[in-house]
């Protein structure tokens, strides 16, 4: 079934992602629960885990580690590994990339990428975080579940740079970008910048680094 993580119409992502998410079974079950079991802090604990080590990398002993609590509590309250996963990715789109949604409420088109990938670089590199973006470091690696991953998680970043070509189409309607900006191939440009960003901070590039990226593909922006 579908569950929209959004009530509105416009969702943040990781690069303005998830709109909606498809998640089987994602009602948080009773059973086998630990007295005192906080299923929201569980799942944080989840995303660092996934974060850090990818969908297939995070081995079931890394995440009830983690959510400290045993396998069928896991299961009876969140249902598989990948059931867990597509809850990390909306809980992580909900809190951790909030600033997307806010971009997109900027006034110009201008004003939304460059708040949209300033804000992504600081979420990359945040102290006390792993470097990188779940929705990126999530997938890199295929394996067992065919793919399955990978194609969620490419899926729900194309929605999001559905939503940036939009907002990105209202400024061309408006004047506010050059008549003939075609902005689904904008809005490609800047996820393409937001989503090697990512990569880059995951391999130990710094703040100042991203930063520089982003001033770069700020200078190449069309302008009235």
């Amino acid at each position: 079934m579908y569950r929209s993580v959004w009530k509105g119409t416009v969702a943040p992502s990781g690069i303005f992602l998830y709109r909606a998410v498809r998640i089987s079974g994602v009602t948080a079950k009773t059973r086998g629960r630990p007295r005192g079991f906080d299923a929201d802090a569980a799942l944080d604990r989840a995303i660092e885990v996934f974060w850090e080590h990818g969908y297939e990398g995070a081995s079931l002993a890394d995440l009830t580690d983690a959510m400290g609590i045993n396998r069928p509590s896991m299961y009876a309250a969140y249902g598989n590994k990948e059931e867990l996963f597509r809850r990390a990715v909306a809980r992580y789109a909900e809190y951790d990339m909030a600033y997307a949604r806010e971009a997109l409420a900027e006034p110009t088109a201008y004003a939304t990428v460059e708040k949209f990938l300033k804000a992504n670089a600081d979420a990359l590199t945040q102290p006390g975080r792993p470097a990188g973006c779940l929705s990126i470091q999530g997938g890199l690696a295929g394996g067992s579940d065919n793919g399955q991953v990978a194609q969620f998680l490419a899926a729900s970043r194309l929605a999001g740079e559905q939503q940036l070509a939009e907002r990105l189409a209202r400024a061309v309607d408006e004047g506010d970008l050059p008549a003939g900006t075609d902005p689904a191939d904008l809005a490609r440009y800047v996820m393409t910048v937001s989503e090697g960003n990512a990569v880059h901070a995951a391999a130990g590039a710094d703040r100042a680094r991203l930063y520089a990226t982003v001033e770069i593909a700020l200078r190449a922006l069309p302008r009235t």
